[in-house]
Order: C-alpha cells, then sequence, then structure tokens
C-alpha cells in the first residue's frame, strides 16, 4: 500500500526523475520502505516525504547551480608566427573537472586535448602559413579562468637583416631586408640636432624572402646620416646600421633673431626648405614642421631655440 502511494505521488508530482533517468530515487524509496517495516504507513509516508524533498532539493540545487555557472570566452588574435600557444588549465571551483571547455581556432574546433592541467594548442594542423591572422577562442567555465602563458608567439617579432641600404641623389631611402617575421613598420630616422630623428614610416611585408622598400628623405647641407628601426611586443627596437650621404646643397640660414610674425630661411639668398624644431626656455616643444617659413605670431614673448637645416639657434619672439 505504502509503496503504492509513493509511486503515485512521483508520477504526480515528479514525473520529471524519469526524464533526467534519476532511478536512484525509487529504489532509495524501496529501500527506506524495506527498513520501516514496523512504523505505520503513515509515517513511513512522512519519513520517505522529508528524505525525497531534501534530495529533490538538492538536485534542484545543483540543476540551479548549473545555469548559474555559464560560459566565458578568452579571445586571442595576432598572426601565425609557427609557434604553437600553451595553456594552464585549472580545476573548476568545484574541483570537478577542467576550467578549459573547448578550444576554436579561427572558426573550427580544436582537437587538442584540454582534459589536464596543462595543454598545447597546435596550430599547424590548420594549414597556416606564416603572416596568416589567427583567431584563438578559449571557452571556459565561469567560475575559474585559464591562462595563456605565451600569447606573445602570435606578435610579430623583429628579425630583419639588411642586406642594402643607400640614398640615391634625388633624395629616396632605398634597403632590401630578408629574414622577416611578422608585418611591422619600418621607422626612418635621420641624424639631425645631436639625436635620432624620426621622418617617416613604411609598412613592413613580413616574409622571409628578399623585400625592398623606399622613401623619399630630406637631406640637410652637408653629412647625412640615416637608419631604419622596427619595434615588436618586446618593447625593444631593432635597428639597421646607419648610412652617410653627402649632400651638395648650400647652407640653411634663418632670420630675422628677434622676430613679431615670421622666421624665414634662405639658402644663397633664395627661400629654402628645412625641418625645424623650436623649443621654449624649459624644454617644451612648441612647434614642428617641414617649410620655408615659421608663423611666430601666436608664440608668447620670450627666447626660444631652434633647430633647423643641421643647425642649433635661438631667436627672440617680440
Amino acid at each position: 500500500m505504502t509503496l503504492l502511494l509513493i509511486r503515485l505521488y512521483v508520477k504526480n508530482k515528479c514525473s520529471f526523475l524519469k526524464k533526467k533517468g534519476d532511478f536512484f530515487l525509487f529504489l532509495l524509496i524501496f529501500v527506506i520502505i524495506l527498513r520501516s517495516k514496523t512504523d505505520t504507513v503513515y509515517q513511513i509516508y512522512l519519513e520517505t516525504m522529508k528524505k525525497l524533498a531534501l534530495l529533490l532539493g538538492f538536485v534542484g540545487a545543483l540543476s540551479l547551480g548549473n545555469k548559474v555557472v555559464g560560459q566565458n570566452v578568452i579571445l586571442i588574435e595576432g598572426n601565425y608566427q609557427g609557434k604553437n600557444l600553451y595553456v594552464q588549465n585549472p580545476f573548476a571551483s568545484g574541483g570537478v573537472g577542467f576550467c578549459v571547455s573547448e578550444v576554436k581556432v579561427n572558426g573550427n574546433v580544436a582537437t587538442d586535448e584540454i582534459a589536464s592541467s596543462a595543454f598545447e594548442i597546435d596550430l599547424k594542423p590548420h594549414q597556416l602559413k606564416i603572416g596568416d591572422k589567427v583567431e584563438v577562442k578559449i571557452a571556459h567555465k565561469s567560475d575559474c579562468k585559464p591562462k595563456v602563458l605565451n600569447q606573445e608567439v602570435l606578435k610579430p617579432k623583429s628579425t630583419f637583416e639588411v642586406i642594402t641600404m643607400n640614398v640615391t641623389g634625388d633624395g629616396t631611402l632605398k634597403w632590401s631586408t630578408k629574414a622577416e617575421q611578422g608585418k611591422l613598420a619600418f621607422v626612418v630616422e635621420q641624424f639631425r640636432w645631436n639625436k635620432w630623428v624620426k621622418v617617416g614610416e613604411v609598412d613592413g611585408v613580413g616574409t622571409a624572402a628578399t623585400n625592398n622598400y623606399e622613401f623619399k628623405v630630406s637631406p640637410h647641407s652637408g653629412k647625412n646620416q640615416f637608419r631604419v628601426k622596427q619595434t615588436d611586443y618586446s618593447g625593444q627596437p631593432r635597428l639597421s646600421k646607419p648610412i652617410d650621404y653627402t649632400s651638395t646643397g648650400c647652407d640653411v640660414t634663418f632670420s630675422p633673431a628677434k622676430v613679431s610674425k615670421d622666421i624665414n630661411f634662405d639658402c644663397a639668398g633664395k627661400s629654402s626648405e628645412t625641418m625645424f624644431e623650436i623649443y621654449d626656455q624649459y624644454g617644451n616643444i612648441v612647434k614642428r614642421g617641414f617649410g620655408n617659413k615659421i608663423d611666430c605670431v601666436n608664440l608668447p614673448k620670450g627666447g626660444y631655440f631652434l633647430n633647423y637645416d643641421n643647425k642649433m639657434g635661438e631667436f627672440v619672439k617680440k
């Protein structure tokens, strides 16, 4: 009779158990009934319902917990450099199972073994070429977080070697490189005013084959020096050796030394363009550019330092 009542209750109130396959609950109820032969049917019913309620509450909590613990995704983007990623994979907070649930490379599910405290994301099977774009998505439980140990392997590294470098008669800097690994910009620098000054930038090709580049420079009078550099994720610049170039142009001069409106640049009595910088008395740069004159109308009154051509001078704003 008791077993019939329990079965009816379960059938009416807990039919979802069959769907979830929790047959162990019926087994537990049956065991409770067998061990309670001396009790009344009503007592058996009450005791069983209490135990069942506790179990259902526990199962419900687990179910709710699974809903709360969602999925987060770590996104890593870069370019393939021929190296694989390594992931540190902790246990989930409950201590059951590992944190990472899935890894995708460019939208394709990776076949790497992720049920481990540390694993490798092998990029070779994805038919990538050096320099190809890579997007890695690491899905993980929200109550834990894996750690990618070497994300920098997807960032371009400066490895170029200069084969040739020269400046042509029309002021064009040309250089050839090899052994590039990843696309990085080349910064063109010129030595002026006792320092290296950036004068331009050219995008790198990023392949190991021979690559040719050129950039139009503005040599100052006399001896010039030029070089190129790249700076990768490490923050350390990779520099070419400087090359010399001697310009046959005449010396540039400026006037007046006491200015109220414009400073003019001349070469052998003719207006001449030059690169320039103006610093105030505190060493702050207030103007920078290239041209045959500088508009000084808006400069406050006082003394200034002027870098131009390959020289350094001073002037006063009236």
